[in-house]
């Protein structure tokens, strides 16, 4: 059977085909928990440690800004390794991982997210003696980024 479409149709078709494929599914909080569990490799994560800076309401989620300052000497025997930060409600759960020394002076960390919704920002330290440390702040996104509508 031949079905003929106008050009009209064939554009509105094409575009809609578009939209789908250009709107990423969403993380879950069950895909960051288990992108935290893959950074830590399974280890325990104990709260504190690490503050999280980011405004509790953001207007715009296409830069929210974002500081992490982690408790640490910063010395050769005490040091933070790698910080990383996950969200559970964006295309991609870890957001940035940052590698650090004893050289590097502070153990800090600040930037702009992307948020495609209102969720919760979890980020984990990894500590120079194995242990990890987290830290959480909820945000709520007023204008979502990363996706139209969500």
């Amino acid at each position: 059977m031949l079905v003929s479409l106008s050009r009209r149709e064939v554009l509105l078709a094409g575009s809609a085909a578009s939209f789908v494929l250009a709107v990423p599914a969403l993380a879950s909080p069950e895909e960051m928990n288990e992108a935290i569990r893959r950074f830590t490799s399974g280890a325990e994560t104990k709260a504190g440690r690490v503050r999280l800076d980011l405004p509790p309401l953001v207007e715009n989620g296409n830069a929210a800004p974002l500081a992490i300052l982690v408790e640490s000497p910063m010395t050769e025997a005490d040091h933070v390794r790698r910080i990383a930060v996950f969200n559970e409600r964006n295309p991609q759960p870890n957001v940035i991982t940052a590698h650090l020394g004893p050289r590097s002076g502070r153990a800090s960390l600040s930037t702009r997210i992307r948020l495609a919704n209102s969720q919760r920002i979890t980020a984990v330290a990894e500590m120079s003696d194995g242990s990890f440390w987290s830290g959480t702040a909820d945000v709520i996104v007023t204008l979502a980024a990363c996706i139209e509508g969500a």
